[in-house]
């Protein structure tokens, strides 16, 4: 981190004089650029491929109805390794060579601190995936959140195991930043429901036994585990706690329900335990609905270029990041400009409600609305969208267990529970 607040503050000073003028939107025929800014290498890996599986779609829909204001769109994949010390060059090489650059989808709370002020400066909108609770109340004129900060999915995860009865939990949450800002609003929450977390150490990632730690933390004797490791943590982990001692309940954050995760759990411990054992959070964006369709349909069709297109069909971070691509193009027909500096005041007009506005779902629908004069409000795969002073947007969270290799709905816990033990 000390290595990447060097870094951060020599490129501030860099691209204050030469990156403004990079996200202008590029000459009038050149393809605009959608950066997809995100690990693909690394502990979070699988962060990546669930971006292009959001993008991809909605580049292909939005270029197939004749693209914005003359341009083509594309996705440019941009690995932040998940490392503040690889996110700032990153930040810095796309910034300078993707002249046509109008936004990213990212970053994640891996590289957040480090690079938000960075793209900022650098007048680049930036659909952040970050959960940390430094951006709740952000200034930073062009950082837009769709997805809930890490203090909303602590109490989500804290409501759910509170109404399952427990009152004893462990927390036991990879080492890496991401995973880290999770855990004291988790813990905050979860105490406030009368709970107590009796394990609370982080995990390194990827080591061969995790015998010693299961030991320390069955000593503390916890009726459920909060999670959120990397795949192969997760398995070696309840793998050996399985065979140490017996599986307990587990309640995990979104990413243990990403495919590579569930797959390589389910493996490690068997399809009849994961079923009755586990059970993970996520943002509630049910797979229905005319603006689902859209996403789902434009996805399959993506097999080109996203693998195995159907594991990102349900997933409510897809879908965020075709919601964010599609944001971005309307703003800017709405704006009637691709420079970011100008569009980006228009992202908020397109998606907030408002009295005689027309509900669009798609970028088509929305791009006839806006040529025929009309004011929109663009309602995504994930749901509505209504940013507050800060730029962030949230909702309703799901858990949801896995059986016969998918995720299946079990319930939920709504924007007013969180709301009410947050305040």
């Amino acid at each position: 981190m000390r290595i990447a607040v060097i870094a951060v503050g020599a490129a501030l000073a860099l691209l204050a004089v030469g990156a403004c003028g990079s996200a202008g939107g590029g000459s009038a025929s050149s393809t605009l650029v959608v950066g997809e800014f995100n690990p693909f290498t690394g502990p979070d890996a699988a962060f990546g491929p669930e971006m292009a599986g959001g993008c991809v779609p909605a580049v292909r829909l939005i270029n197939a109805n004749g693209g914005v204001l003359g341009h083509k769109l594309s996705c440019v994949q941009e690995d932040t390794r998940g490392d503040p010390a690889d996110a700032v060059p990153a930040a810095q090489k796309m910034m300078a060579t993707e002249t046509s650059l109008i936004g990213v989808l990212g970053p994640s709370s891996d590289e957040a601190l480090a690079t938000v002020p960075l793209l900022n400066t650098g007048h680049v909108p930036m659909f952040a995936d970050t959960g940390q609770a430094a951006f709740d109340h952000s200034s930073y004129a062009y950082f837009w959140r769709i997805t809930p900060a890490d203090d909303v999915k602590g109490y989500a995860m804290a409501l759910w195991a509170h109404k399952a009865g427990y009152t004893r939990a462990a927390a036991v949450f990879g080492s890496d930043a991401g995973a880290q800002s999770d855990v004291p609003t988790l813990g905050r929450a979860f105490t406030r429901l009368g709970g107590t977390i009796v394990y609370n150490k982080p995990l390194a990632l990827d080591q061969s036994s995790y015998r010693a730690e299961i030991e320390n933390m069955l000593a503390a004797h916890p009726q459920v585990i909060f999670t959120e490791v990397d795949p192969q943590t997760g398995a070696t982990f309840l793998s050996e706690l399985q065979q140490l001692h017996g599986l307990m309940p587990v309640v995990g954050t979104e990413v243990t329900l990403q495919a590579p995760w569930l797959k390589a759990v389910n493996s490690a411990i068997g399809a009849a335990p994961m079923a009755r054992y586990f059970e993970g959070m996520q943002p509630y964006a049910p797979p229905s609905g005319p603006a689902w369709q859209a996403y789902n349909r434009s996805l399959l069709a993506s097999a080109s270029q996203v693998p195995k297109p159907s594991q990102w069909s349900s997933d409510p971070y897809s879908m965020t990041y075709y919601d964010g691509v599609n944001v971005m193009a309307l703003a800017m027909i709405a704006a009637k400009s691709a420079s970011p500096n100008v569009f980006n005041a228009y992202i908020m007009k397109v998606t907030e409600p408002g009295s005689g506005k027309t509900v669009v779902t798609t970028f088509a629908t929305g791009k006839a609305a806006l040529q025929a004069g009309k004011q929109i409000q663009y309602v995504g795969a994930g749901g509505p969208i209504v940013f507050n002073r800060w730029h962030n947007s949230t909702g309703a969270f799901e858990a949801a267990k896995y059986v016969n290799g998918s995720p299946v709905l079990v319930g939920s816990v709504s924007a007013a529970q969180i709301a009410a033990l947050s305040r």
